[in-house]
């Protein structure tokens, strides 16, 4: 066990960022969110997966909607309670941690948030190692377990509790009270003992996260390159390197939609690349040949300081690196390349492995 304190949150928001897969919210918001629930209540206790035993009552909470509504509409401050009370009523016990559910954006600070307001501690794994658009696409469901119960509350008082056949049904069912609801709301779902946790969860994303984020602001201190040193501590193969040119954008459903152009710099003068990103970048394309699909990672970041972007934020002019990196091996096997590989979101390719594709491999 070890704490969390507010000197440890931009390094945790950097590298969950990067993670994030392009996704998560705007992480100045959530790190605004963690550093006044911190400032108030105290540090916040990071349990290592090991150390968490196998009855402990675990519930993971996040906040679900389109990435560029939480710019305007943040969350009020008694959500918190409201998720912890309704599950609580529900199952008749108490919880006795929280976790994140996602790496990425306001998704790896609102966790911290919510363990600091309640008092828990925060279990140092998520289920998913990245981020990903839909509430089903959790090593949780290859395991089986039930999104359902599912708390979601919003900043005006209201609150649901949903009980669903299936995860799938938990994303359609929820997606449509969080439009209602504004577009973004809290929810606490995939409750699940300790047991479970370490048999399907991904393990220290939150020291992952911290590792990485220290690592890209000290990315200039290395012996190479900054490029060299970032590709190198993020384990990334590097896809393209350019300026924004053009960016399509829409909320539909609750979700950010769009694509962003870009003109190719250095070495791919003359090119152009196409990134396609439902909240997370989802396919990543040069010269109309695919670099990179979901569900491993595609990541943007500033060539200049190597902070990660997110698709919130993709904007005329700017210069960016893209990156690929794998994703968390679950995601590979047949049930993980079903729930969030390429054909999921309608795009007519296979799913190649990041390291297969840099070779030129198929």
């Amino acid at each position: 066990m070890r704490k969390i304190d507010v000197s440890n949150l931009e390094d945790i928001t950097i590298g969950a960022s990067l993670l994030g897969s392009g996704g998560g919210g705007d992480p100045y918001i959530g790190k605004l969110l963690a550093i006044e629930a911190i400032q108030d209540c105290g540090p916040v206790s990071l349990l290592d997966p090991d150390e968490v035993p196998d009855d402990m009552f675990i519930a993971p909470f996040a906040v679900m909607g389109a990435p560029s509504v939480l710019t305007e509409k943040a969350v009020g401050g008694n959500e918190y309670k409201t998720l912890y009370d309704t599950i609580n009523t529900f199952f008749g016990k108490k919880i006795d941690a929280i976790m994140p559910l996602e790496a990425g954006g306001v998704n790896s600070m609102f966790p911290i948030a919510a363990a600091a307001r309640l008092g828990l501690p925060l279990i140092d794994a998520d289920g998913m190692g990245r981020a990903f658009p839909e509430l089903q696409m959790l090593t949780f469901t290859i395991g089986g377990v039930n999104a359902t119960p599912m708390a979601l509350a919003d900043e005006k008082g209201n609150s649901v509790l949903f009980n669903t056949i299936t995860n799938k049904w938990t994303e359609d069912l929820a997606r449509a009270v969080t439009m209602t609801c504004g577009g973004s709301a809290p929810i606490a779902l995939y409750c699940m003992d300790g047991k479970t946790l370490k048999q399907y969860g991904i393990k220290r994303i939150v020291s992952r996260s911290q590792t990485l984020g220290q690592a890209i602001r000290e990315i200039k201190h290395g012996a190479g390159t900054p490029e060299e040193n970032f590709l190198k501590v993020s384990g990334g193969y590097k896809l393209f390197r350019g300026k924004i040119t053009d960016v399509l954008r829409e909320v539909r459903g609750a979700f950010n939609f769009g694509k962003a152009i870009l003109d190719g710099l250095g070495e791919y003068k003359g090119q152009h690349a196409l990134i396609e990103f439902q909240n997370e970048n989802l396919v990543a394309s040069v010269e109309g040949e695919i670099k990179a699909t979901t569900p491993d990672l595609i990541c943007l970041v500033d060539t200049e300081t190597f902070i990660p972007i997110p698709t919130d934020a993709f904007k005329y002019g700017k210069r960016v690196l893209v990156v690929g990196l794998a994703c968390f091996k679950l995601w590979r096997s047949p049930k993980g390349i079903e729930l969030t590989g390429p054909r999921y979101f309608g795009y007519d390719s296979d799913y190649i492995p990041i390291e297969i594709r840099a070779q030129g491999g198929s």
